[in-house]
C-alpha cells in the first residue's frame, strides 16, 4: 500500500479522533470525558486532537453531527438527487393527507433516536449535554436560534409542497416551528426524565399538528435597492447539499446567498422573492468554523435526515444547504472574509455572475432582480 498524503493522513486521524470521541462521551459523558483520554484511545497525541478540533465541546458537536446523518454505506455522498425529485419550485402533484402522514414519520424518525429510561450509558445518550453546552454561552445559543430558524424553513417549504392541488398558498414555516418545538421538547424530556415520554403520543401530537391553522403570514419587506450589476468569473468549488445529502448544483443559472450564522432566515426571503423555478442555495458560513461550523451541520442534519425519510422527494424543499467551513464558496461569491453576520448574494447567469448585492435584504433583493425561470442547473 502506497504512502498516504498528508491530506489523507490529516482524514484518516481525524477519524480516529471522532471515533475515539464517540467512545469517551458515551462512557463517561461530555463533562467527564478528557482530551487525553481520547488522544490515548485514537493512539495519537494530545497535540493531534488539538490539531483537528480547538476544543472539547467543537469536538462534542462535531461527533453528534456525524451521528445525526451518518455517511452513506458504501461511504460517498449519493452522486444524484432522487430521480423523483423535480426541478426546485415544481410543486407537489398530489397531496390529500400527505402533510400529516409526512409529520407523523418525521416524528417517528425523530423519536426513534432518543434514549430509552434503560439506556443509562452508550450512544443513546451522547446528547443528553448538548443543550447545557448550546446555552453556556451567547455566542452558540444565538447561533443554535438562527440555525432553528433555517430548520423551520426547510419543514415549513417542505409542508407547503405538500398541498392539495388547488389549495391556496399558505405559508408553513410557524406550523414547522410548532413541530419543531415538540420534537425538541420531547429530546429534552427523554434527557431529563427518562421513562416519563411516551413517544407515540409526540408522534400523534405531530401528525394533528398538521391540521393546525397558525396563520403565518410574513408581514412585508421594506423597499430595497437592486442588486449591482456585475460581470464577474464564477467558478464554485465542488460543495455538498445539506439537504439532500448530494453533490450541490452550483454551476448553472441561480442564486446564491452566503448567510451567516446570525442572517439565515434570509433564506427565506430569498425562496419566496425568486421567480418559481429558480434554484437558491444558502452558503452557511461563520466567524468561528472551529465550534459554530459543527454545530451548524449538526442542527441541519437534526431535521434534514428525518425530512429526507418522512417526505416524499418530490416534496424535499426547493433550497440547497451548503456548508462552507472554510470560505471558500464564499470566496467564488466574492466574499472573500466572512462572519455571523455576513449577508451577501451573487445572481449568476451564463456561468457568469451578473448581480450582486451585499448586507441586509441582499438575498431577498438579488432573488427578486430574477425576471424569468432560471435555466436548469447542470
Amino acid at each position: 500500500m502506497g504512502r498516504l498524503t498528508r491530506a489523507e493522513a490529516q482524514e484518516r486521524n481525524r477519524a480516529r479522533v471522532l471515533a475515539a470521541a464517540q467512545d469517551e462521551f458515551a462512557e463517561h459523558g461530555f463533562r467527564d470525558a478528557k482530551i487525553d483520554a481520547i488522544a490515548d484511545r485514537a493512539g495519537l497525541t494530545r497535540g493531534a486532537v488539538y490539531s483537528n478540533f480547538p476544543g472539547k465541546r467543537a469536538l462534542y458537536f462535531a461527533v453528534l453531527a456525524a451521528l445525526s446523518d451518518p455517511p452513506h454505506p458504501t461511504g460517498r455522498l449519493d452522486p444524484h438527487p432522487p430521480a423523483a425529485a423535480p426541478p426546485h419550485g415544481t410543486p407537489a402533484p398530489d397531496a390529500g393527507g400527505a402533510a400529516r402522514e409526512a409529520l407523523g414519520a418525521l416524528a417517528r424518525e425523530w423519536v426513534a433516536r432518543l434514549p430509552l429510561a434503560t439506556d443509562e450509558h452508550g450512544p443513546a445518550r451522547l446528547g443528553r449535554d448538548l443543550m447545557p453546552e448550546i446555552l453556556a454561552e451567547d455566542r452558540t445559543r444565538h447561533a443554535f436560534a438562527q440555525l432553528l430558524k433555517l430548520d423551520a424553513i426547510l419543514l415549513g417549504l417542505a409542508l407547503e409542497r405538500l398541498r392539495p392541488p388547488g389549495a391556496p398558498a399558505a405559508r408553513q414555516v410557524r406550523l414547522a416551528e410548532a413541530v419543531l418545538t415538540t420534537l425538541h421538547g420531547a429530546s429534552q424530556m427523554a434527557a431529563a426524565a427518562p421513562g416519563f415520554l411516551e413517544p407515540f403520543d409526540v408522534v400523534t401530537v405531530c401528525r394533528e399538528l398538521a391540521g393546525l391553522d397558525l396563520g403565518g403570514g410574513r408581514p412585508p419587506l421594506p423597499g430595497v435597492p437592486p442588486p449591482r450589476a456585475v460581470d464577474e468569473p464564477w467558478s464554485p468549488p465542488p460543495a455538498t447539499d445539506a439537504v439532500r445529502r448530494s453533490p450541490a448544483r452550483l454551476l448553472g443559472d441561480g442564486v446564491v446567498a452566503v448567510l451567516g450564522l446570525h442572517r439565515l432566515e434570509a433564506a427565506e426571503e430569498a425562496v419566496r422573492a425568486a421567480p418559481p423555478g429558480t434554484p437558491v442555495t444558502a452558503v452557511v458560513v461563520t466567524g468561528d468554523p472551529g465550534e459554530l461550523s459543527p454545530l451548524a451541520r449538526l442542527v441541519v442534519a437534526d431535521v434534514c435526515a428525518p425530512l429526507r425519510q418522512a417526505f416524499p422527494a418530490h416534496a424535499w424543499p426547493p433550497l440547497q444547504v451548503v456548508h462552507d467551513d472554510t470560505g471558500a464558496l464564499a470566496a467564488a461569491a466574492g466574499v472573500p472574509a466572512v462572519s455571523d453576520s455576513t449577508e451577501t448574494a451573487v445572481r449568476v447567469e451564463g456561468g457568469r455572475v451578473v448581480a450582486r448585492a451585499d448586507g441586509r435584504l441582499a438575498a431577498h433583493a438579488t432573488a427578486a432582480s430574477v425576471t424569468r425561470p432560471s435555466r436548469q442547473t447542470r
